[in-house]
């Protein structure tokens, strides 16, 4: 077996390993505030949740073709860059699900290839008009849609019902977060397992077993392991993210939850419909920040917000800086 086969093996290992922690790392921007409102036993949640995560990933491949030829030059990028890109994502997202913060999945993918990418092969190797649109300007206006959807859609709850008894409102949107939660599993499925399968593609070209004819296509067989990898990873739960997400910000109940879901939701099925790699960490905790801002202030937990957002600012530097060791490191040894 050659080199380039077994180097491809490990990569589609490192990329389907990457999916299943995404799975179980942002299982909790689906589930999160299902569990948190008692909406659904947290078994059930995450069988719920793993079932639409699985379909929202046959959807559509706009996003996987942002990630496999969009941001980098797929001509120049070999299986030792994509290996180290992922190597560096599957790392920062072990150790930010250790500290129980929920940093973006996808920027963390993004900053690995980009740091590889441009150790191999330089700076201009980066296409920076799509960076640029699909994802530095996203990453700072998705928290500020997520955070204004949130609190614009809380205050039309409120005005709609806010004459009705607190028991009567609970009890109805008890029923309707099974579908906000469901189209929140159905989005993060949409959008972030789609990065995978153009990373697992963008391998299979580089190792030249797959030929694009001059179009980068997903093969349909890439499509639904990535889909099942992630569901099996949401089946898994990732229980210390839920706890931040559905407890430690703001004590929610299912009005509130159904407002940041559908929120979130809305956001991210527009951004995959459009090839962007959102991060769907940032909307749906925006989204919560958001709803909780319409109480008060000090609704929300603003100590917890920060350290969230320490690492929305971290993370692509880091996979950059990370993955470019990795890179160099294994230049050095082989």
């Amino acid at each position: 077996m050659s080199i380039t086969i077994l180097l491809l093996i490990a990569v589609i290992i490192a990329a389907l390993a990457f999916e299943f922690i995404n799975g179980f790392h942002d299982c909790a921007n689906a589930i999160a505030t299902v569990v948190s409102t008692k909406v659904l036993a947290p078994r059930q949640a995450v069988l719920f949740g793993a079932s639409l995560e699985f379909i929202g990933a046959l959807t559509g491949t706009h996003v996987a073709k942002t990630i496999g030829s969009g941001i980098v030059n797929a001509e120049l990028i070999t299986l030792t860059v994509i290996f180290c890109a992922l190597l560096a994502a599957v790392l920062w997202n072990l150790l930010t699900w250790y500290l129980g913060l929920p940093s973006s999945s996808s920027h963390a993918l993004i900053g690995g290839l980009l740091g590889a990418s441009i150790v191999k092969a330089g700076v201009s190797v980066v296409h920076f008009n799509t960076l640029m649109d699909k994802v530095l300007i996203p990453m700072f206006t998705s928290p500020v849609l997520g955070f204004c959807t949130g609190f614009l859609i809380m205050l039309l709850l409120i005005r709609v019902f806010y004459r009705f008894h607190p028991q009567t409102v609970n009890k109805r949107f008890r029923k309707l977060q099974l579908i906000s939660s469901g189209l929140m599993a159905l989005s993060h499925g949409s959008n972030d397992a789609q990065k995978t399968m153009g990373i697992i593609t963008l391998a299979l070209i580089a190792s030249g077993v797959l030929k694009t004819n001059g179009e980068f296509e997903i093969p349909l067989y890439v499509i639904i392991v990535c889909a099942m990898t992630m569901a099996a990873g949401t089946m898994n739960g990732g229980w210390k993210i839920i706890k931040t997400m559905g407890h430690k910000i703001i004590k929610l109940k299912p009005i509130h939850g159904f407002a940041a879901e559908t929120s979130a939701a809305g956001l991210i099925l527009t951004a995959s419909h459009f090839g962007i790699p959102l991060s769907t960490t940032h909307v749906i905790s925006t989204a919560i920040m958001g709803v909780g801002s319409t109480f008060h202030a000090h609704a929300v937990k603003w100590r917890i917000v920060g350290n969230i957002v320490i690492a929305w600012v971290l993370t692509i530097p880091s996979c950059m800086i990370l993955s470019s060791i990795i890179y160099y490191l294994i230049y050095k040894i082989f």
